[in-house]
């Protein structure tokens, strides 16, 4: 039986990242991504279960939490930009 491919996955390894990329796995109702330079937390993507909408949350003081002061919920390929352009999701790739 083959394996059954998680689209979203293939979304986020197909992006353009900077600083060397991300490697992604899905873990728990979420999709986290660490560099893959230095295998730090660079983000994480939770599906809403609204169309093609995530939660983006970001890793600091050891722990996912919201990006922003309000939080950033977003289609896939937004939240994929977003986190490829904002230099904070990067401090420790």
């Amino acid at each position: 039986m083959a394996a059954k491919t998680d689209p979203v996955l293939q979304r986020i390894h197909a992006h353009p990242w900077p600083q060397g990329g991300v490697r992604a796995r899905r873990a728990g109702h979420g999709y986290s991504l660490v560099s893959t330079r230095t295998g730090a937390p660079v983000a994480r993507l939770c599906p809403t279960g609204e169309d093609d909408e995530v939660e983006v949350l970001w890793w600091r003081r050891d722990a996912w939490g919201p990006a922003g002061p309000f939080g950033a919920i977003m289609p896939l390929d937004d939240a994929l930009d977003f986190i490829a352009e904002e230099p904070f999701f990067w401090i420790r790739a």
